[in-house]
């Protein structure tokens, strides 16, 4: 065990060095790798929302069926806890801070990386499953298994650990913890990008703001937590390169100089993926109590939260500085969606809209008439078009007879 620590220790002292000195060894970056690690960064980026938003529609569902069948509500952020979350954001970020100016960086990162080797190995597990389960060969038989700890005696039986498994779910947690140890002995930048792509698809999918408000709410606070931590203070940056753990989604800008081996990175922090990936995922949920034919909102938000961040990567080239993504990404979440509503004469609905309603009978009364008054709008104005197509399909008709 005294080994292993020893060469996990050595491993954050080497990495650690290597950042330390980067800025004088750093090779400059060629318009072409700048490019190919922007574009990743991005792609990394958009494809844990969209996954995530669909499979958080999943789990919403599975979440309605549990509650309708044994009555407990599901946790959800509260608009309270939206309005507290930037300022305890900031406390741990200003800890963090601290503790790396006061205590030795190998030691704090070496407690960091065991916990966020387990963490990383859990996310990894629950989003690769499936994938996995369908690769294993037939003849390993899918054995069930069953861990049940409880507490207690007779009617005060309270149960802490009742979970199922199967030999697969095994298999795949082998297969996640060969990444893991990857991770936790190389740091290598490609295990960092899957386990902090296995972190930002689970965000997205279990965590769940109940309305829009709420969403306005966190949106609002983080985008002036990260203006001021990032243009305020250096307090940003440099817990962000101090920080050894998948919390950022990295690509190297001099890959196609250094292959693998490339030290020049480009990042991008995962509350920058996760926050407005929860906003964005609430929408499609929307969309999907509104029973239409298209995800109007879903999409249209999407496509803004991929601008905005084209937008930050461009800005951050062109002023060659950190930039607080939420400050470009915000306004485009909440900006679109507002419009797109105005348009459509959904403003109403919108706001109203809860995913876990606190009084289901009477929300049902006032939301579900005005969807239907939307939906049947939506219908008529679809219906018109068609026949004023028809209409004027006729005319022509007429019109080529005459000629004849």
């Amino acid at each position: 065990m005294d080994g292993v620590i020893d060469e996990v220790l050595a491993q954050s002292n080497k990495s650690l060095a290597e950042n330390d000195n980067s800025t004088s060894t750093r090779i400059p970056s060629t318009p072409e790798g700048m490019a190919l690690a922007y574009g990743s960064l991005i792609i990394m980026a958009i494809l844990p929302i969209f996954f995530g938003s669909y499979r958080s529609v999943k789990h919403h569902k599975e979440q309605k069926k549990a509650f309708e069948a044994g009555g407990e509500k599901p946790e959800t952020m509260s608009q309270k806890d939206a309005a507290m979350f930037p300022l305890i954001s900031s406390v741990a970020l200003f800890g963090l801070y601290i503790f790396f100016q006061i205590f030795s960086k190998e030691y704090i990162n070496l407690l960091l990386t065991g916990y966020f080797f387990f963490l990383g190995i859990l996310a990894l597990c629950h989003l690769t499953s499936p994938i996995i389960s369908s690769l294993v060969p037939a003849a390993i038989p899918k054995t069930q298994y069953h861990i049940h700890f409880t507490e207690g005696e007779g009617d005060k039986v309270k149960s802490i650990i009742d979970y199922k498994f199967n030999l697969h779910d095994i298999v795949c947690l082998i297969c996640c913890s060969m990444i893991g140890a990857w991770y936790l002995f190389q740091k290598h930048w490609i295990a960092n990008n899957l386990f902090g792509i296995a972190f930002a698809i689970n965000a997205v999918e279990l965590l769940h703001l109940n309305n829009i408000v709420t969403g306005c709410i966190l949106l609002g606070g983080l985008f002036v937590y990260d203006i001021f931590w990032v243009f305020g203070t250096n307090v940003m940056v440099t817990v962000a390169k101090s920080f050894e753990a998948p919390i950022k989604l990295v690509f190297p800008q001099d890959m196609l100089e250094q292959g693998f081996s490339a030290k020049n990175f480009a990042m991008l922090g995962l509350g920058d993926i996760v926050v407005p990936g929860i906003f964005i995922a609430l929408l499609l949920r929307f969309d999907h109590s509104l029973s239409r034919r298209s995800n109007t909102y879903f999409y249209s938000t999407f496509f803004a939260y991929f601008m905005g961040l084209l937008t930050t990567m461009l800005i951050m080239h062109l002023f060659n500085h950190a930039q607080p993504a939420l400050l470009y990404l915000v306004p485009a979440c909440l900006g679109t969606p507002l419009l797109v509503a105005l348009i459509k004469g959904d403003i109403k609905i919108l706001f109203l809209y809860e995913d876990h309603p606190s009084n289901p009978t009477n929300d049902e009364k006032i939301v579900t008439p005005l969807i239907e008054n939307s939906t049947q709008l939506d219908k008529s104005k679809r219906k018109g078009k068609v026949i004023a197509k028809t209409a004027e399909d006729n005319d022509n008709q007429v019109c080529m007879k005459k000629d004849q």
